[in-house]
Protein backbone atom coordinates (compact mmCIF):
# COMPACT_ATOMS: atom_id res chain seq x y z
CA UNK A 1 0.00 0.00 0.00
CA UNK A 2 1.18 3.13 -0.99
CA UNK A 3 0.27 6.60 0.34
CA UNK A 4 1.41 10.22 0.32
CA UNK A 5 1.77 10.64 3.64
CA UNK A 6 3.06 9.60 7.36
CA UNK A 7 0.08 9.62 9.66
CA UNK A 8 0.97 9.20 13.41
CA UNK A 9 -1.56 12.17 15.07
CA UNK A 10 1.88 14.22 16.07
CA UNK A 11 2.36 17.92 15.18
CA UNK A 12 3.86 16.58 12.14
CA UNK A 13 1.11 15.48 10.43
CA UNK A 14 -0.22 19.01 10.50
CA UNK A 15 0.26 22.21 7.63
CA UNK A 16 2.17 24.96 9.51
CA UNK A 17 0.69 27.35 7.51
CA UNK A 18 -3.67 26.31 7.39
CA UNK A 19 -3.24 24.55 10.96
CA UNK A 20 -4.95 21.66 9.62
CA UNK A 21 -3.96 18.18 8.93
CA UNK A 22 -2.33 17.37 6.32
CA UNK A 23 -3.75 14.84 3.26
CA UNK A 24 -3.25 11.34 3.64
CA UNK A 25 -4.14 8.77 0.97
CA UNK A 26 -3.49 5.13 -0.26
CA UNK A 27 -5.02 1.76 -1.28
CA UNK A 28 -7.33 0.03 1.61
CA UNK A 29 -9.67 -3.21 1.37
CA UNK A 30 -13.35 -2.15 1.09
CA UNK A 31 -15.92 -4.20 1.91
CA UNK A 32 -18.08 -3.73 -0.80
CA UNK A 33 -21.24 -6.51 -0.54
CA UNK A 34 -21.71 -10.16 0.07
CA UNK A 35 -21.42 -10.58 -3.67
CA UNK A 36 -18.24 -9.01 -4.35
CA UNK A 37 -16.45 -8.94 -0.84
CA UNK A 38 -13.50 -7.00 -0.37
CA UNK A 39 -12.24 -4.73 -2.83
CA UNK A 40 -8.95 -2.76 -3.32
CA UNK A 41 -10.12 0.98 -3.11
CA UNK A 42 -7.94 4.75 -3.26
CA UNK A 43 -9.17 6.43 0.00
CA UNK A 44 -8.31 9.64 0.57
CA UNK A 45 -8.64 11.68 3.97
CA UNK A 46 -8.58 15.52 3.20
CA UNK A 47 -10.41 18.45 5.12
CA UNK A 48 -11.83 16.44 7.37
CA UNK A 49 -13.62 13.97 4.50
CA UNK A 50 -12.65 10.05 3.85
CA UNK A 51 -13.42 9.83 0.28
CA UNK A 52 -12.37 6.56 -2.07
CA UNK A 53 -11.97 5.81 -5.62
CA UNK A 54 -11.94 2.44 -7.62
CA UNK A 55 -8.47 3.49 -8.58
CA UNK A 56 -5.84 5.55 -8.44
CA UNK A 57 -6.66 6.79 -11.90
CA UNK A 58 -9.96 7.24 -11.47
CA UNK A 59 -9.52 10.46 -9.16
CA UNK A 60 -10.72 12.79 -11.82
CA UNK A 61 -13.75 11.13 -12.05
CA UNK A 62 -15.05 12.28 -9.05
CA UNK A 63 -15.25 9.88 -5.91
CA UNK A 64 -17.37 6.87 -5.50
CA UNK A 65 -18.69 8.05 -1.69
CA UNK A 66 -17.51 10.37 0.74
CA UNK A 67 -17.38 10.49 4.83
CA UNK A 68 -17.79 13.48 6.66
CA UNK A 69 -15.59 12.64 10.40
CA UNK A 70 -17.23 15.18 12.24
CA UNK A 71 -19.08 12.71 14.46
CA UNK A 72 -17.43 9.63 12.86
CA UNK A 73 -16.82 6.48 15.23
CA UNK A 74 -13.87 4.68 13.90
CA UNK A 75 -13.94 0.71 15.10
CA UNK A 76 -10.75 -1.27 15.20
CA UNK A 77 -11.76 -4.82 14.85
CA UNK A 78 -11.61 -7.00 17.91
CA UNK A 79 -10.52 -10.02 15.84
CA UNK A 80 -9.11 -8.82 12.46
CA UNK A 81 -5.49 -6.86 13.20
CA UNK A 82 -6.13 -4.89 9.62
CA UNK A 83 -9.53 -3.80 9.82
CA UNK A 84 -11.25 -1.30 11.00
CA UNK A 85 -14.74 0.05 10.73
CA UNK A 86 -15.83 3.69 10.62
CA UNK A 87 -19.44 4.75 11.28
CA UNK A 88 -21.43 7.45 11.00
CA UNK A 89 -25.26 7.24 11.67
CA UNK A 90 -26.52 4.18 9.74
CA UNK A 91 -23.69 4.80 7.50
CA UNK A 92 -20.75 1.76 7.90
CA UNK A 93 -17.66 1.78 6.19
CA UNK A 94 -15.44 -1.88 6.62
CA UNK A 95 -11.83 -0.94 5.85
CA UNK A 96 -8.66 -3.08 5.43
CA UNK A 97 -5.08 -2.07 5.75
CA UNK A 98 -2.65 -4.43 4.74
CA UNK A 99 -0.86 -4.86 7.72
CA UNK A 100 -1.30 -3.90 11.56
CA UNK A 101 1.02 -0.91 11.56
CA UNK A 102 -0.71 0.74 8.85
CA UNK A 103 -4.12 0.34 10.23
CA UNK A 104 -3.13 2.00 13.34
CA UNK A 105 -1.24 4.63 11.01
CA UNK A 106 -5.06 5.49 9.46
CA UNK A 107 -6.64 5.68 12.73
CA UNK A 108 -4.08 8.08 14.08
CA UNK A 109 -4.90 10.65 11.21
CA UNK A 110 -8.52 9.95 11.22
CA UNK A 111 -8.60 10.94 14.64
CA UNK A 112 -6.56 13.62 13.94
CA UNK A 113 -8.88 15.35 11.49
CA UNK A 114 -11.30 14.52 13.62
CA UNK A 115 -10.32 16.43 16.98
CA UNK A 116 -9.59 19.62 14.17
CA UNK A 117 -12.68 19.14 12.48
CA UNK A 118 -14.16 21.85 14.44
CA UNK A 119 -16.81 20.62 17.01
CA UNK A 120 -16.13 20.63 20.32
CA UNK A 121 -13.53 23.34 19.93
CA UNK A 122 -13.44 27.16 21.05
CA UNK A 123 -13.16 27.91 17.42
CA UNK A 124 -16.64 25.85 16.44
CA UNK A 125 -18.22 27.46 19.01
CA UNK A 126 -17.85 30.77 17.94
CA UNK A 127 -17.90 29.69 14.29
CA UNK A 128 -21.48 27.61 14.50
CA UNK A 129 -22.62 30.23 17.98
CA UNK A 130 -25.53 31.28 15.83
CA UNK A 131 -26.59 28.02 14.56
CA UNK A 132 -26.67 27.07 18.07
CA UNK A 133 -28.31 29.55 19.77
CA UNK A 134 -31.24 29.37 17.10
CA UNK A 135 -31.15 25.67 17.92
CA UNK A 136 -31.38 26.17 21.25
CA UNK A 137 -34.34 28.60 20.99
CA UNK A 138 -36.14 26.36 19.02
CA UNK A 139 -35.69 23.72 20.96
CA UNK A 140 -36.97 25.66 24.28
CA UNK A 141 -39.82 26.46 22.26
CA UNK A 142 -41.05 23.33 21.43
CA UNK A 143 -40.31 21.68 24.69
CA UNK A 144 -42.18 24.60 26.24
CA UNK A 145 -45.22 24.28 23.87
CA UNK A 146 -45.01 20.43 24.26
CA UNK A 147 -45.01 20.48 28.51
CA UNK A 148 -47.74 23.26 28.64
CA UNK A 149 -49.93 21.17 26.57
CA UNK A 150 -49.62 17.96 28.44
CA UNK A 151 -50.08 20.07 31.95
CA UNK A 152 -53.40 21.36 30.48
CA UNK A 153 -56.39 20.00 32.55
CA UNK A 154 -59.11 18.52 30.95
CA UNK A 155 -62.66 20.81 29.93
CA UNK A 156 -64.24 19.66 33.12
CA UNK A 157 -62.06 20.68 35.09
CA UNK A 158 -61.81 24.00 33.83
CA UNK A 159 -65.74 24.59 33.49
CA UNK A 160 -65.75 24.13 37.95
CA UNK A 161 -63.08 26.72 37.48
CA UNK A 162 -65.41 28.78 35.89
CA UNK A 163 -68.10 27.88 38.25
CA UNK A 164 -65.69 28.99 41.19
CA UNK A 165 -65.08 32.17 39.19
CA UNK A 166 -68.68 32.85 38.96
CA UNK A 167 -69.53 32.57 42.26
CA UNK A 168 -66.54 34.85 43.21
CA UNK A 169 -67.76 37.11 41.04
CA UNK A 170 -71.49 37.51 42.41
CA UNK A 171 -69.99 38.15 45.58
CA UNK A 172 -68.56 41.24 44.25
CA UNK A 173 -71.09 42.46 42.88
CA UNK A 174 -73.35 42.23 45.51
CA UNK A 175 -70.20 44.04 47.92
CA UNK A 176 -70.44 46.68 45.53
CA UNK A 177 -74.11 47.24 45.27
CA UNK A 178 -74.13 47.39 48.91
CA UNK A 179 -71.18 50.16 48.99
CA UNK A 180 -73.14 51.92 46.02
CA UNK A 181 -76.11 52.19 48.04
CA UNK A 182 -74.54 53.53 51.05
CA UNK A 183 -72.95 56.28 48.95
CA UNK A 184 -75.77 57.10 47.42
CA UNK A 185 -77.88 57.67 50.93
CA UNK A 186 -74.92 59.80 52.52
CA UNK A 187 -75.08 62.00 49.35
CA UNK A 188 -78.88 62.68 50.35
CA UNK A 189 -77.99 63.80 53.24
CA UNK A 190 -75.50 65.69 52.77
CA UNK A 191 -77.80 67.69 50.61
CA UNK A 192 -80.28 67.86 52.75
CA UNK A 193 -78.58 69.60 55.44
CA UNK A 194 -76.83 72.13 53.12
CA UNK A 195 -80.33 73.37 52.15
CA UNK A 196 -81.45 73.23 55.56
CA UNK A 197 -78.38 75.78 56.42
CA UNK A 198 -79.05 77.81 53.26
CA UNK A 199 -82.79 78.40 54.36
CA UNK A 200 -81.53 79.42 57.93
CA UNK A 201 -78.72 81.65 56.40
CA UNK A 202 -81.08 83.59 53.90
CA UNK A 203 -83.09 84.40 57.27
CA UNK A 204 -80.67 86.50 58.40
CA UNK A 205 -79.63 88.62 55.32
CA UNK A 206 -82.12 90.91 53.33
CA UNK A 207 -83.21 88.95 50.43
CA UNK A 208 -80.81 90.50 47.11
CA UNK A 209 -78.42 91.99 49.39
CA UNK A 210 -76.15 88.68 48.65
CA UNK A 211 -75.75 86.48 45.50
CA UNK A 212 -74.74 82.99 45.09
CA UNK A 213 -71.51 81.92 45.26
CA UNK A 214 -70.39 84.94 47.92
CA UNK A 215 -67.64 84.67 49.53
CA UNK A 216 -66.95 84.96 53.48
CA UNK A 217 -63.90 86.78 55.10
CA UNK A 218 -61.70 84.70 57.05
CA UNK A 219 -59.51 85.14 59.57
CA UNK A 220 -56.15 85.13 57.16
CA UNK A 221 -57.76 87.31 54.54
CA UNK A 222 -58.81 85.05 52.48
CA UNK A 223 -61.74 84.72 50.63
CA UNK A 224 -63.44 81.29 50.49
CA UNK A 225 -67.45 80.31 49.05
CA UNK A 226 -70.12 79.30 51.68
CA UNK A 227 -71.32 76.53 49.50
CA UNK A 228 -70.30 74.61 46.07
CA UNK A 229 -72.98 74.61 43.18
CA UNK A 230 -75.06 71.64 43.66
CA UNK A 231 -75.64 68.75 41.47
CA UNK A 232 -78.52 67.75 40.31
CA UNK A 233 -78.49 64.16 40.40
CA UNK A 234 -75.56 64.06 43.50
CA UNK A 235 -71.79 63.78 43.39
CA UNK A 236 -70.60 64.38 40.39
CA UNK A 237 -73.79 63.68 38.56
CA UNK A 238 -73.48 59.97 38.46
CA UNK A 239 -76.58 57.91 39.25
CA UNK A 240 -74.92 55.21 41.39
CA UNK A 241 -77.83 53.20 42.08
CA UNK A 242 -78.65 52.73 38.24
CA UNK A 243 -74.75 52.37 37.54
CA UNK A 244 -74.59 49.38 39.78
CA UNK A 245 -78.10 47.66 38.46
CA UNK A 246 -76.69 48.46 35.17
CA UNK A 247 -73.14 46.25 36.13
CA UNK A 248 -74.77 43.42 37.34
CA UNK A 249 -77.01 43.01 34.67
CA UNK A 250 -74.20 43.37 32.06
CA UNK A 251 -71.90 40.85 34.32
CA UNK A 252 -75.07 38.48 34.88
CA UNK A 253 -75.42 38.37 31.02
CA UNK A 254 -71.86 38.01 30.02
CA UNK A 255 -71.95 35.28 32.56
CA UNK A 256 -75.22 33.78 31.08
CA UNK A 257 -73.17 33.26 27.91
CA UNK A 258 -70.07 31.73 29.12
CA UNK A 259 -72.53 29.29 30.89
CA UNK A 260 -74.02 28.47 27.72
CA UNK A 261 -70.71 28.06 25.84
CA UNK A 262 -69.80 25.86 28.80
CA UNK A 263 -72.86 23.78 27.92
CA UNK A 264 -72.04 23.45 24.25
CA UNK A 265 -68.32 22.10 25.10
CA UNK A 266 -69.68 19.57 27.94
CA UNK A 267 -72.07 18.17 24.96
CA UNK A 268 -69.02 17.93 22.51
CA UNK A 269 -66.32 17.00 24.59
CA UNK A 270 -67.19 13.52 24.60
CA UNK A 271 -67.02 13.93 20.49
CA UNK A 272 -63.88 15.63 20.25
CA UNK A 273 -62.41 12.60 23.07
CA UNK A 274 -63.15 9.94 20.86
CA UNK A 275 -61.76 12.08 17.91
CA UNK A 276 -58.68 13.15 19.87
CA UNK A 277 -58.31 9.05 21.05
CA UNK A 278 -58.31 7.86 17.66
CA UNK A 279 -55.89 10.12 16.38
CA UNK A 280 -53.56 8.93 19.20
CA UNK A 281 -54.06 5.41 18.26
CA UNK A 282 -53.00 6.63 14.55
CA UNK A 283 -49.88 8.58 16.17
CA UNK A 284 -49.14 5.78 18.12
CA UNK A 285 -49.33 3.20 15.31
CA UNK A 286 -47.43 5.28 12.85
CA UNK A 287 -44.27 5.93 15.62
CA UNK A 288 -44.17 2.09 16.06
CA UNK A 289 -44.09 1.27 12.56
CA UNK A 290 -41.59 4.04 12.25
CA UNK A 291 -39.57 2.83 15.09
CA UNK A 292 -39.97 -0.81 13.39
CA UNK A 293 -39.19 0.17 9.72
CA UNK A 294 -35.61 2.19 11.55
CA UNK A 295 -34.85 -1.10 13.48
CA UNK A 296 -35.08 -3.13 10.15
CA UNK A 297 -33.25 -0.74 8.17
CA UNK A 298 -30.73 -0.46 10.66
CA UNK A 299 -30.46 -3.86 10.61
CA UNK A 300 -30.01 -4.71 7.38
CA UNK A 301 -27.48 -1.68 6.53
CA UNK A 302 -25.21 -3.80 9.31
CA UNK A 303 -26.64 -7.40 8.24
CA UNK A 304 -24.80 -7.70 4.75
CA UNK A 305 -21.41 -6.52 6.30
CA UNK A 306 -18.30 -9.15 7.10
CA UNK A 307 -19.42 -9.31 10.67
CA UNK A 308 -22.34 -11.24 9.63
CA UNK A 309 -20.37 -13.72 6.83
CA UNK A 310 -19.70 -17.30 7.47
CA UNK A 311 -17.00 -17.67 9.81
CA UNK A 312 -15.46 -18.96 13.25
CA UNK A 313 -16.45 -15.33 14.81
CA UNK A 314 -19.39 -14.75 12.77
CA UNK A 315 -22.12 -12.57 14.45
CA UNK A 316 -25.23 -14.08 12.95
CA UNK A 317 -26.27 -17.57 15.41
CA UNK A 318 -27.85 -20.52 13.69
CA UNK A 319 -31.30 -19.55 13.86
CA UNK A 320 -30.83 -16.43 11.92
CA UNK A 321 -28.51 -18.01 9.49
CA UNK A 322 -30.72 -20.51 8.65
CA UNK A 323 -33.92 -18.38 7.81
CA UNK A 324 -31.16 -15.85 5.97
CA UNK A 325 -29.85 -19.06 3.96
CA UNK A 326 -33.51 -20.40 3.57
CA UNK A 327 -34.77 -16.66 2.10
CA UNK A 328 -32.30 -16.93 -0.33
CA UNK A 329 -32.88 -20.12 -1.40
CA UNK A 330 -36.47 -19.08 -2.17
CA UNK A 331 -35.14 -16.27 -3.86
CA UNK A 332 -33.13 -18.02 -5.93
CA UNK A 333 -35.80 -20.68 -6.77
CA UNK A 334 -38.31 -17.95 -8.11
CA UNK A 335 -35.59 -16.04 -10.55
CA UNK A 336 -35.00 -19.94 -11.72
CA UNK A 337 -38.78 -20.38 -12.29
CA UNK A 338 -39.22 -17.06 -14.04
CA UNK A 339 -36.02 -18.08 -16.01
CA UNK A 340 -36.92 -21.69 -17.49
CA UNK A 341 -40.20 -19.91 -18.47
CA UNK A 342 -38.63 -17.44 -20.39
CA UNK A 343 -35.87 -19.54 -21.96
CA UNK A 344 -36.42 -21.79 -24.72
CA UNK A 345 -34.39 -25.18 -25.09
CA UNK A 346 -31.97 -26.29 -27.69
CA UNK A 347 -32.09 -29.53 -28.23
CA UNK A 348 -28.42 -30.15 -28.60
CA UNK A 349 -25.57 -33.12 -27.69
CA UNK A 350 -22.02 -33.24 -28.04
CA UNK A 351 -21.36 -35.94 -30.21
CA UNK A 352 -20.76 -38.81 -28.45
CA UNK A 353 -17.86 -40.99 -28.78
CA UNK A 354 -17.42 -44.59 -30.04
CA UNK A 355 -18.64 -46.87 -27.38
CA UNK A 356 -15.97 -48.92 -26.96
CA UNK A 357 -14.27 -45.80 -26.22
CA UNK A 358 -16.35 -45.29 -22.77
CA UNK A 359 -15.31 -48.96 -21.87
CA UNK A 360 -11.86 -48.07 -21.40
CA UNK A 361 -10.34 -45.72 -18.96
CA UNK A 362 -7.90 -43.90 -21.61
CA UNK A 363 -4.07 -42.59 -20.73
CA UNK A 364 -3.44 -39.76 -18.92
CA UNK A 365 -2.10 -39.29 -15.25
CA UNK A 366 -5.14 -40.03 -13.75
CA UNK A 367 -5.80 -43.19 -15.08
CA UNK A 368 -4.97 -44.96 -11.83
CA UNK A 369 -7.12 -43.08 -10.36
CA UNK A 370 -10.40 -42.76 -12.09
CA UNK A 371 -10.25 -46.96 -12.36
CA UNK A 372 -9.85 -46.79 -8.02
CA UNK A 373 -12.79 -44.72 -8.17
CA UNK A 374 -14.85 -47.20 -10.51
CA UNK A 375 -14.32 -50.45 -8.92
CA UNK A 376 -15.67 -48.94 -5.15
CA UNK A 377 -18.39 -47.10 -6.81
CA UNK A 378 -19.78 -50.90 -8.51
CA UNK A 379 -18.79 -51.79 -5.00
CA UNK A 380 -20.51 -50.12 -2.64
CA UNK A 381 -22.82 -47.57 -4.10
CA UNK A 382 -24.90 -50.31 -5.46
CA UNK A 383 -25.51 -51.83 -2.36
CA UNK A 384 -28.89 -52.49 -1.18
CA UNK A 385 -29.71 -49.84 1.81
CA UNK A 386 -32.29 -51.22 3.13
CA UNK A 387 -30.85 -53.85 5.45
CA UNK A 388 -27.90 -51.13 6.90
CA UNK A 389 -29.79 -49.56 10.01
CA UNK A 390 -26.77 -46.20 9.43
CA UNK A 391 -28.88 -44.79 6.32
CA UNK A 392 -32.02 -42.89 7.37
CA UNK A 393 -34.71 -42.58 4.41
CA UNK A 394 -35.25 -38.31 4.09
CA UNK A 395 -37.05 -37.77 1.18
CA UNK A 396 -39.84 -40.34 -0.51
CA UNK A 397 -41.18 -38.90 -3.51
CA UNK A 398 -42.93 -41.63 -5.88
CA UNK A 399 -40.04 -43.74 -7.68
CA UNK A 400 -37.50 -41.25 -5.90
CA UNK A 401 -36.06 -42.38 -2.34
CA UNK A 402 -33.59 -40.08 -0.51
CA UNK A 403 -31.26 -41.62 2.13
CA UNK A 404 -28.81 -40.18 4.96
CA UNK A 405 -26.08 -41.40 6.91
CA UNK A 406 -25.16 -39.03 9.49
CA UNK A 407 -21.73 -38.05 9.90
CA UNK A 408 -19.04 -35.35 11.18
CA UNK A 409 -15.68 -35.16 11.30
CA UNK A 410 -14.09 -32.01 13.30
CA UNK A 411 -17.50 -30.47 13.00
CA UNK A 412 -17.78 -30.49 9.78
CA UNK A 413 -20.77 -32.01 8.41
CA UNK A 414 -20.05 -35.16 5.78
CA UNK A 415 -23.28 -36.81 5.56
CA UNK A 416 -23.35 -39.50 2.61
CA UNK A 417 -26.42 -39.19 0.53
CA UNK A 418 -27.52 -41.77 -1.72
CA UNK A 419 -30.80 -41.70 -3.97
CA UNK A 420 -32.27 -43.73 -6.01
CA UNK A 421 -34.95 -43.45 -8.66
CA UNK A 422 -36.61 -44.88 -11.86
CA UNK A 423 -37.39 -42.64 -14.90
CA UNK A 424 -39.23 -43.70 -18.26
CA UNK A 425 -38.57 -43.11 -21.50
CA UNK A 426 -34.44 -42.93 -21.14
CA UNK A 427 -31.73 -44.74 -21.26
CA UNK A 428 -28.44 -45.08 -19.06
CA UNK A 429 -26.27 -44.12 -21.80
CA UNK A 430 -28.66 -41.22 -22.74
CA UNK A 431 -29.00 -40.02 -18.25
CA UNK A 432 -24.97 -40.22 -17.92
CA UNK A 433 -24.10 -38.82 -21.42
CA UNK A 434 -26.28 -35.83 -20.37
CA UNK A 435 -24.95 -35.97 -16.99
CA UNK A 436 -21.23 -35.63 -18.29
CA UNK A 437 -21.32 -33.46 -21.16
CA UNK A 438 -20.00 -30.19 -20.38
CA UNK A 439 -21.45 -28.54 -23.18
CA UNK A 440 -25.16 -28.83 -21.78
CA UNK A 441 -24.19 -28.48 -18.14
CA UNK A 442 -25.43 -24.42 -17.90
CA UNK A 443 -28.68 -26.01 -19.38
CA UNK A 444 -29.90 -27.63 -16.32
CA UNK A 445 -27.74 -26.58 -13.56
CA UNK A 446 -28.91 -23.64 -11.98
CA UNK A 447 -26.63 -23.81 -8.82
CA UNK A 448 -23.04 -22.61 -10.64
CA UNK A 449 -22.43 -19.15 -11.52
CA UNK A 450 -18.50 -19.89 -13.71
CA UNK A 451 -17.95 -23.04 -15.14
CA UNK A 452 -15.03 -24.53 -17.45
CA UNK A 453 -13.24 -27.12 -18.33
CA UNK A 454 -9.26 -26.90 -17.14
CA UNK A 455 -8.00 -30.04 -18.86
CA UNK A 456 -9.06 -32.40 -21.50
CA UNK A 457 -7.46 -35.96 -20.70
CA UNK A 458 -9.09 -38.08 -22.91
CA UNK A 459 -12.33 -38.72 -24.45
CA UNK A 460 -14.09 -39.61 -21.67
CA UNK A 461 -12.73 -37.76 -19.34
CA UNK A 462 -11.95 -33.65 -18.50
CA UNK A 463 -11.11 -31.61 -15.69
CA UNK A 464 -13.69 -29.03 -14.49
CA UNK A 465 -13.39 -25.91 -12.42
CA UNK A 466 -16.63 -24.31 -11.01
CA UNK A 467 -17.64 -21.61 -8.89
CA UNK A 468 -21.37 -22.27 -7.10
CA UNK A 469 -23.92 -19.30 -7.12
CA UNK A 470 -23.58 -17.66 -3.39
CA UNK A 471 -26.35 -17.86 -0.82
CA UNK A 472 -25.57 -15.00 1.93
CA UNK A 473 -24.50 -15.43 4.65
CA UNK A 474 -22.74 -18.89 4.10
CA UNK A 475 -19.16 -18.25 1.83
CA UNK A 476 -19.33 -19.26 -1.63
CA UNK A 477 -18.00 -22.05 -2.48
CA UNK A 478 -15.81 -23.27 -5.55
CA UNK A 479 -15.18 -27.18 -6.70
CA UNK A 480 -12.16 -28.57 -8.62
CA UNK A 481 -13.09 -32.32 -9.95
CA UNK A 482 -11.90 -35.07 -12.20
CA UNK A 483 -15.22 -35.79 -14.25
CA UNK A 484 -15.10 -39.30 -16.45
CA UNK A 485 -17.73 -40.94 -18.16
CA UNK A 486 -17.23 -45.15 -18.21
CA UNK A 487 -19.56 -48.02 -19.80
CA UNK A 488 -19.16 -51.19 -17.66
CA UNK A 489 -20.29 -54.08 -19.79
CA UNK A 490 -22.42 -56.96 -17.93
CA UNK A 491 -20.63 -60.74 -16.92
CA UNK A 492 -24.00 -62.28 -17.36
CA UNK A 493 -25.69 -61.47 -20.46
CA UNK A 494 -28.87 -61.59 -18.20
CA UNK A 495 -27.77 -58.48 -16.78
CA UNK A 496 -28.44 -54.86 -18.37
CA UNK A 497 -24.95 -52.89 -19.00
CA UNK A 498 -24.14 -50.27 -16.30
CA UNK A 499 -23.09 -46.41 -17.54
CA UNK A 500 -21.39 -44.41 -14.45
CA UNK A 501 -20.39 -40.74 -14.32
CA UNK A 502 -18.00 -40.08 -11.26
CA UNK A 503 -16.48 -36.58 -10.65
CA UNK A 504 -14.03 -36.88 -7.84
CA UNK A 505 -12.05 -33.81 -6.39
CA UNK A 506 -8.35 -33.59 -7.67
CA UNK A 507 -5.64 -30.70 -7.57
CA UNK A 508 -4.49 -28.49 -10.58
CA UNK A 509 -1.88 -25.74 -11.25
CA UNK A 510 -4.43 -23.83 -13.24
CA UNK A 511 -6.87 -23.48 -10.65
CA UNK A 512 -5.41 -23.17 -7.15
CA UNK A 513 -7.47 -22.14 -4.14
CA UNK A 514 -8.55 -18.88 -3.52
CA UNK A 515 -9.20 -16.46 -0.43
CA UNK A 516 -12.65 -15.39 -2.73
CA UNK A 517 -13.86 -19.05 -2.33
CA UNK A 518 -14.06 -22.47 0.30
CA UNK A 519 -12.84 -24.98 -1.54
CA UNK A 520 -15.01 -27.95 -1.44
CA UNK A 521 -14.29 -31.62 -1.80
CA UNK A 522 -16.65 -34.13 -3.13
CA UNK A 523 -16.68 -37.43 -4.88
CA UNK A 524 -20.25 -37.97 -6.65
CA UNK A 525 -21.65 -40.90 -8.82
CA UNK A 526 -24.38 -40.97 -11.26
CA UNK A 527 -24.78 -44.88 -11.65
CA UNK A 528 -27.80 -46.14 -14.52
CA UNK A 529 -28.84 -49.09 -15.77
CA UNK A 530 -31.80 -49.62 -18.49
CA UNK A 531 -34.68 -52.06 -17.76
CA UNK A 532 -36.28 -53.10 -21.53
CA UNK A 533 -39.59 -54.85 -21.52
CA UNK A 534 -40.52 -56.60 -25.28
CA UNK A 535 -42.69 -54.70 -27.16
CA UNK A 536 -46.02 -56.63 -28.43
CA UNK A 537 -45.92 -58.68 -31.53
CA UNK A 538 -43.21 -57.56 -34.03
CA UNK A 539 -43.19 -54.16 -32.93
CA UNK A 540 -39.99 -52.31 -32.54
CA UNK A 541 -38.70 -51.22 -29.16
CA UNK A 542 -40.03 -47.32 -28.48
CA UNK A 543 -39.32 -44.97 -25.70
CA UNK A 544 -42.29 -46.76 -23.82
CA UNK A 545 -40.70 -49.92 -23.39
CA UNK A 546 -37.31 -48.66 -21.08
CA UNK A 547 -37.10 -47.87 -17.77
CA UNK A 548 -33.98 -46.34 -16.48
CA UNK A 549 -32.87 -47.30 -12.99
CA UNK A 550 -30.58 -44.72 -11.42
CA UNK A 551 -28.41 -44.40 -8.20
CA UNK A 552 -26.66 -41.42 -7.21
CA UNK A 553 -24.10 -40.93 -4.30
CA UNK A 554 -22.76 -38.09 -3.01
CA UNK A 555 -20.02 -37.48 -0.49
CA UNK A 556 -19.44 -33.87 0.23
CA UNK A 557 -16.70 -31.78 2.55
CA UNK A 558 -18.35 -28.39 1.97
CA UNK A 559 -15.41 -27.20 4.32
CA UNK A 560 -15.93 -23.27 6.39
CA UNK A 561 -18.42 -22.87 9.24
CA UNK A 562 -22.01 -23.23 8.58
CA UNK A 563 -23.87 -24.64 10.94
CA UNK A 564 -24.67 -28.86 10.83
CA UNK A 565 -28.24 -28.45 10.58
CA UNK A 566 -28.19 -25.62 8.20
CA UNK A 567 -26.29 -27.95 5.90
CA UNK A 568 -28.14 -30.73 6.66
CA UNK A 569 -31.31 -29.25 5.55
CA UNK A 570 -30.46 -27.56 2.52
CA UNK A 571 -29.26 -30.95 1.42
CA UNK A 572 -32.36 -32.40 1.93
CA UNK A 573 -34.07 -29.95 0.40
CA UNK A 574 -31.63 -28.98 -2.66
CA UNK A 575 -30.63 -32.61 -3.59
CA UNK A 576 -34.43 -34.44 -4.62
CA UNK A 577 -34.86 -30.75 -6.22
CA UNK A 578 -31.43 -31.17 -8.27
CA UNK A 579 -32.47 -34.98 -9.23
CA UNK A 580 -36.11 -33.78 -11.24
CA UNK A 581 -34.90 -31.32 -12.48
CA UNK A 582 -31.83 -32.96 -14.16
CA UNK A 583 -33.80 -36.35 -15.46
CA UNK A 584 -36.98 -33.63 -16.79
CA UNK A 585 -34.14 -32.48 -18.84
CA UNK A 586 -32.95 -35.80 -19.92
CA UNK A 587 -36.67 -36.84 -20.73
CA UNK A 588 -37.18 -33.31 -22.31
CA UNK A 589 -34.02 -33.37 -24.68
CA UNK A 590 -34.56 -36.74 -25.86
CA UNK A 591 -38.37 -36.96 -26.58
CA UNK A 592 -39.06 -37.66 -30.37
CA UNK A 593 -34.93 -38.98 -30.82
CA UNK A 594 -33.62 -42.14 -31.62
CA UNK A 595 -32.91 -44.06 -28.35
CA UNK A 596 -29.19 -44.30 -27.82
CA UNK A 597 -28.41 -47.66 -26.16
Amino acid sequence: MSEKSSSSGSDEDVDPESGQPEELGGVLSKWTNYIHGWQDRWVVLKNNTLSYYKSVDEREYGCRGSLCLSKAVITPHEFDECRFDISVNDSVWYLRAEDPEHRHQWIDSIELHKAESGYGSETSLRRHGSMLSLTSAASALSSTSTSSFKKGHRLREKLAEMETFRDILCRQVDTLQKYFDSCADAVSKDEFQRDKVVEEDEDDFPPGTRTEGECNHNNNGSKEKLFAPASPKGMNGIDFKGEAITFKATTAGILSTLSHCIELMMKREDSWQKRLDKELEKRRKLEDAYKSSMNELKKKSHYGGPDYEEGPNSLINEEEFFDAVDAALDRQDKIEEQCQSEKVRTNRLTPAPSVDGYSTIGTHRFSTKVEEMVKNHMTYSLQDVGGDANWQLVIEEGEMKVYRREVEENGIVLDPLKATHAVKGVTGHEVCQYFWDTAVRMDWETTIENFNVVETLSDNAVIVYQTHKRVWPASQRDVLYLSAIRKIVATNENDPDTWLVCNFSVDHDNAPPTNRCVRAKINVAMICQTLVSPPEGDKEISRDNILCKITYVANVNPGGWAPASVLRAVAKREYPKFLKRFTSYVQEQTAGKPILF
